[in-house]
């Protein structure tokens, strides 16, 4: 895969990361992980349901930041590289996602 430049995003691409980008996002995923498992805890134990809600809105906001830091990974990287290459589709590809990402 090395060289290679488009993003895994499920359509059979793949992107190249750094093994520090890798970490990063690996680790922002781990924690929201682990809050996934904190909330299903707390159902498990009968919590309160404004103490859940509270956690499953601290998971949401997780979920949306390692969206961010993703996205700014892509547009730096891939469509930065595409662009300078001349391959405009890329800029259609990449407000359809935000049209998705924005729902």
């Amino acid at each position: 895969m090395a060289g290679e430049k488009t993003c895994g995003c499920g359509s059979g691409k793949h992107k190249a990361r750094t093994p520090e980008e890798q970490k990063a996002l690996l680790t922002r995923l781990k924690r929201v992980e682990g809050q996934i498992r904190g909330i299903e805890k707390m159902v498990e134990n009968n919590a309160y349901c404004p103490d859940i809600l509270i956690q499953v809105s601290a998971a949401t906001s997780a979920l949306n930041s390692f969206n961010k830091v993703l996205l700014g990974c892509h547009i730096r990287g891939c469509v930065a590289n595409d662009i300078r290459q001349g391959n405009d589709e890329t800029i259609d590809e990449l407000c359809s996602v935000l049209q998705k990402l924005m729902k």
